[in-house]
This record gives C-alpha cells, structure tokens and sequence, in this order.
C-alpha cells in the first residue's frame, strides 16, 4: 500500500489506527521492521489499546499516511503481541538511539524516522539526527523554522540515509557499529579514536574489534589509557598480543602498564621475544622521565659503514620503524658516537664512510632526566629527536619531538599515566 509523501514516526505514533468499519483498533505504539532489499521494511504495526498491546500485519494495511492509517482486519481479529528481543521495534530500539556518523566523524542521536513507499512497502530510509527532528517530535517543526527564518537561519536537514545502517539486528545491538564499516576503515586512526570514545565501553569495544589489526594498533595509541585497558583486557590474549606487536615499542610499554600483570605476562608472553624485551626494558623506567618517553626503534650504524652500505641497509631497517629522523653512529660496544641526518646521508659521498660525515658535538640525555629536561634540550638545539645513552655514553632510545609535545600538550585521548 503506498504511503503518500514523506511520512516521519513523531508524526504517526499515537494516532488512532482504524478498522474496516472505521472504527478504532488501538493507537499507533511501535513497528516491527524486518531485514529487506534494498532497506529494511515495516513488517507490523503495534497498536495499544486497553492497556493490551496488538499486532496488525502490514499486509492488512489499507491507508498509511500521517492523517489516516486503517486496516482490512476487524477488532475480532486481532492478535495480542508481548515484546520479544526476536523483533526490532522502531520506537524501542532505534529511536533515541546513537549511531556513528563517519562522514561527520561524530556520534548522532536519533531524533526521528523517516519512512518512504517502495513496491508497496513502507521502508525505513533515514534517520534524523538534527534539530528538525527534535522540534518535529515537540509538534512545533513549523513554528520553529519561521522563528528562525525571522533571524536569517535556515535550519536544515540532518538526515542519515539508512544505506550506512545495514545490516539490522534485533535491538540493533550494533547500531553505533553497523553504520560505516567501509567508511570507518578509511577514517584517520584519531577520529576512530574519537568515535570510540563517544559511544557506550561496549559499542567502543565491540567498534575496535572489528578494526584491521594495523588500523586497531594506531587507533589504541590515540585512546585514553583507561578505555585501552579497558579494550585489551576484554580482548583474548592472542588477538591482543598481535595488535600490541604492531605498536612501536614505547606506547606498548605505555598501554600495557596500565593492564593487569596476569594479562600483561600472557601477552608478553605471547609476542615475539625480541619485542617483549623491548618493551620490559621500557616498563622499568618512569613515565615521567626520558627513559619513559623514548623508544628504542632507532637505526644505527658502526663508523665503518659506507655510505652506501648504510643506505642499502636503510632500505631493509626503515621498514620496521615508526619514525627516523637521524642515523645514529655507534662503536662496537654500543656506545654512541656520532650522528647524521638523513639528509646528509643522502648527499654523502656514497664511498666515504659514516666516520667521515658524521656530527661527533653530541646533545643527550639520561634515562632519569626528567621531561623537561628533555623539552628544553629538544627545543634549544632545535631537534626532532635527541638520543638517550647511560652513564657510560651506551645508546638505550630517542626521545622524538612528537612524544614532547604529547606530555607537555597533552591531548585528553593520549595523556599517559603509567603505573609501573
């Protein structure tokens, strides 16, 4: 049975639903919706009457549209209905509800349905999560938009097409989930971030999970430490130890500091050896310091090294690592001597060794320095990096420009607090 025009639920719900006679059934209360091609259709009305809740077939609809809606049946032949988590209920469990908004990268209410006639079907083709909708739920859409026309504002449409929204559920347990999964992977990792920080700890979690695991170890650095916890705790071992792999070594150290030791052990436990001592020689040192702060991916290379050599290596090493900014020179023994940029590297002559080109007036720290140490010697010396060695000039890490700014201007979602 078409449905004449555009029809929202705030404008039907409530109304009286008539019989074949003309006579009243019950008022409109709620709709079953059921999976369709190409968007989910109404299945049933759920009218209220007496106290008692009846279910009338869309098949038995005769007139649908936001004046009348009738029925074929009779009052005799209605059938009660009691709710069951089997159906979706437009009312119970979509309206009001949040959903993710990718385009906007944002969390929507839904303020309202929007229904339209297809083949003769009423099928559910967006959701309104806008002032329109909230004003048309208070019966005053009308007189709102002429007060605001009256002060120059247009208000417009915030309609979100159903399209983003499939497949349903019953109570669309995946609501805030289903809405942008190929939109979503495309998203930076710090709007994830944002969205997964925006919905319920389940929705977030439930949102993560379904992450690649590259996207998930991005999107896990930009959360805050608590909700990381809260995501790797809930996850199985393996699956966490293998977006915990993906993770540069320092904000590993970061995330799983903040976790229980049991699940801290079965990870560990459960990652590439190399990399979990990586990681535990991070945990020993606070967060508060340069051995806090620093990672130990970095790319070093003995003086002896050619030119040459060393870019054939470089090939091979960079993949591995999140950030490079120097090419660190080292002794037999580890301990630093000298450094060179990239750049310098690349305008080397490609015989001469890295002896020759590199930088030996070195500016460092120690792992106890405290950050601000580390800020005013990045910011004097105008680094991106600054290399952290022990008492004994031995290389342990970097510390990079972008960590400092993270502890001195912290974003809310990347603030550390580790708990060693």
């Amino acid at each position: 049975m078409p449905i004449f025009g555009e029809i929202f639920i705030s404008e039907i719900l409530k109304r009286p639903v008539l019989d074949i006679r003309g006579e009243e059934l019950g008022t409109l209360k709620d709709m079953i919706v059921i999976r369709g091609e190409p968007l989910p259709v109404v299945d049933s009305l759920i009218v209220t009457k007496k106290r008692k809740d009846y279910r009338i077939p869309w098949q038995s609809i005769s007139i649908f549209n936001r004046r009348i809606i009738a029925s074929t049946l009779s009052s005799e032949s209605l059938k009660e209905y009691t709710e069951t988590d089997e159906d979706l209920l437009v009312v119970r469990d979509i309206l009001d509800k949040q959903i993710v908004d990718a385009t906007g990268v944002k969390v929507v209410r839904v303020n309202d349905i929007k229904l339209e006639g297809y083949e003769g079907l009423a099928v559910l083709v967006a959701i309104d999560a806008g002032m329109r909708g909230i004003l048309r739920r208070l019966g005053i859409e009308k007189r709102g938009v002429e007060i605001l026309k009256m002060f120059k504002v247009d208000l417009p449409y915030n309609l979100i097409s159903w399209n983003y929204i499939q497949p349903l559920e019953p109570k669309l347990k995946k609501i805030a989930l289903t809405v942008p999964r190929q939109m979503v992977a495309k998203l930076h990792p710090a709007d994830i971030a944002d969205l997964i920080s925006s919905v319920s700890r389940i929705e977030g979690t439930s949102l993560f999970t379904d992450l690649d695991e590259d996207t998930a170890a991005e999107t896990l650095s930009e959360l805050n430490p608590h909700v990381q916890a809260s995501i790797i705790e809930e996850m199985d071992t393996p699956k966490a130890s293998r977006i915990i792999s993906k993770m540069p070594p320092d904000e590993a150290a970061d995330l799983l500091s903040e976790i229980s030791p049991e699940k801290m052990k079965e990870i560990l436990e459960s990652i590439n050896k190399e990399d979990a001592q990586d990681i535990q020689e991070l945990l020993e040192h606070e967060e508060d310091t340069a051995g806090g702060l620093m990672t130990n991916e970095y790319i070093a290379y003995t003086g002896d090294t050619t030119v040459k050599e060393a870019m054939e290596a470089f090939r091979k090493d960079a993949a591995e690592i999140e950030t490079i900014y120097y090419i660190y020179v080292t002794d037999e023994c580890e301990k630093l001597v000298g450094v060179l940029s990239l750049r310098e590297l690349l305008l080397a002559d490609p015989d001469k060794r890295l002896s020759e080109i590199m930088v030996t007036n070195l500016k460092t720290v120690g792992p106890d320095d405290d950050e601000s140490v580390v800020a005013a010697a990045i910011s004097k010396y105008n680094l991106v990096a600054i290399p952290v060695v022990d008492k004994d000039g031995i290389l342990l890490g970097i510390v990079t420009v972008d960590d400092i700014i993270d502890r001195i201007l912290p974003p809310k979602a990347k603030r550390k607090q580790k708990k060693v």
